[in-house]
């Protein structure tokens, strides 16, 4: 009975633990606008991430959210850094759009044959420099502010 019982607590401490490693990176973007932007963006920032990004790819894709959040650093209904304007200037909204662009950019780069890193043909899309929206010409540090931000949440 007690061996038994010693059992089924070490498997559910490995399914728990195999669930943890399994979506490390998706709970470290958490983490991060948990930090930035408080518990309720958070769960905004999941729920996000949830409806717009495929299960499978959360795990690479969830953080790259996270960090164009933390490199645009828009203010109050401008988070993310949509312009579009069918955009609500909601932070869900924001972070919504944000998730499905870069899902759909994703899937435009694996099906153009991923040549180059998905984040530079990602700049090209989302903050393309010499854009008439960026007079001081701040979307030319874009792609590296995005990567190393993606290097900490991944």
């Amino acid at each position: 009975m007690v061996d038994s019982m010693c059992i089924m607590v070490t498997m559910r401490f490995l399914v728990a633990l195999l669930l943890c490693i399994t979506c490390n990176a998706q709970t470290k973007a958490h983490n991060a606008i948990l930090q930035k932007d408080g518990i309720r963006c958070s769960q905004l920032f999941d729920q996000a991430i949830k409806a717009n990004i495929r299960p499978e790819m959360r795990k690479e894709l969830a953080p790259i959210v996270a960090a164009i959040r933390y490199a645009e650093n828009g203010g109050k209904g401008r988070e993310y850094g949509i312009l579009h304007p069918r955009v609500k200037p909601t932070y869900r909204s924001q972070a919504g759009w944000c998730a499905a662009t870069v899902q759909k950019n994703y899937d435009r780069w694996v099906k153009a044959g991923k040549h180059g890193k998905f984040i530079i043909f990602l700049g090209r899309v989302y903050c393309p420099v010499g854009a008439e929206n960026d007079p001081q010409g701040l979307n030319v540090h874009w792609i590296r502010n995005v990567s190393h931000y993606v290097s900490r949440f991944k």
